[in-house]
């Protein structure tokens, strides 16, 4: 898994992403600045292929912060909880400001989701029998309990239409204004960078991380805030999208290895690449129609990590 064939294939694939869709639009209709097909591209296409290509490098790189962290392959915000406690904290948002500004919302779905991910964490360092399938079915439950919590709530405020829409993620409404919210995933990547040597050495537990002289628990809580950070954005101008920070980790780790550095730019493209295959699918399947992207790759994500399940490479 060379990084150049990644760059290749992401590059490839954007340019198909661009000209696929229920108008036709050719590369010879944009060379008219005014036509009505340029128009689409801009407001549309070009803002689509960048929260694509944010979101799947973005959801991936959390995946893989939390699996680091947790030591545990099956650990992501699909399987932790954290994308059920960020729809509880929209709910709220919806329900006590209901004048919110999009930013206030996402600060309150950022509190909930971070408040989640630490007590899945919490949970996890009580739990005595670290079994690599029993952890992230701990965190399922966890998630399904917020879930219910959710629905209950937006059933008695007769909000649930409205929560259905967070709960189905989808590109199609993705348009010029819309998205720029996932532009905070960019420092949030750089971040993991430049921290990536310190999460890898987190990864090896407490006592040999102290022994090491790093401050553990800051280092900790510096990895769960970006990946709250990051679904709580993702969340807010996508949807939830399943299984994507579960997997592409995992396939990533089987090529490469553990060490956070080196695979990081590795998870980010292949993360893009997946979600724009899956984008791609969904909008060609049942032309003109769309597939959401949450169908796609819940249906695919969850048979490659069955996969990755009976193949048994990927252990805690």
């Amino acid at each position: 898994m060379k990084k150049r064939y990644l760059i290749t294939a992401v590059i490839l694939l954007s340019f198909l992403s661009l000209f696929v869709g229920a108008i036709r639009i050719s590369p010879a209709d944009l060379l008219d600045l005014r036509s009505e097909e340029t128009e689409i591209f801009l407001i549309s296409r070009v803002p689509r292929l960048v929260a694509i290509l944010l979101a799947g490098a973005g959801m991936s790189i959390a995946g893989l912060i939390m699996q680091q962290l947790s030591r545990n392959k099956f650990v992501s915000p699909t399987t932790a909880g954290t994308l059920d406690a960020t729809r509880l904290g929209i709910l709220v948002s919806m329900l006590m400001f209901t004048n919110a500004t999009l930013f206030e919302k996402m600060a309150v779905s950022f509190a909930f989701a971070l408040l989640g991910t630490f007590l899945f964490m919490q949970i996890l360092d009580r739990i005595k029998f670290k079994d690599a399938i029993f952890i992230p079915l701990v965190g399922l439950m966890f998630g399904n309990i917020l879930s219910s919590i959710t629905t209950f709530f937006a059933f008695k405020a007769n909000v649930i239409q409205n929560m259905s829409a967070w709960l189905q993620g989808d590109f199609s409404m993705i348009m010029k204004g819309r998205y720029e919210l996932l532009y905070i995933s960019i420092p949030v990547l750089i971040i993991t960078y430049l921290y990536a040597n310190r999460f890898t050495v987190a990864g090896m537990g407490e006592d040999f991380s102290k022994n090491l002289g790093l401050a553990y628990k800051r280092i900790v809580n510096i990895g769960l805030i970006l990946v709250a950070l990051i679904t709580t954005t993702v969340v807010l101008t996508v949807g939830m999208i399943p299984f994507l920070g579960l997997i592409i980790p995992n396939i990533v780790s089987i090529f490469k290895g553990d060490h956070l550095q080196k695979t990081l730019p590795h998870t980010a493209l292949l993360g893009a690449i997946f979600l724009l295959v899956c984008d791609i699918l969904g909008r060609v399947i049942i032309f003109p129609y769309e597939i959401s992207i949450s169908l796609m790759v819940g249906v695919i994500g969850s048979g490659i990590f069955l996969y990755l399940l009976f193949r048994g490479k990927a252990y805690a």
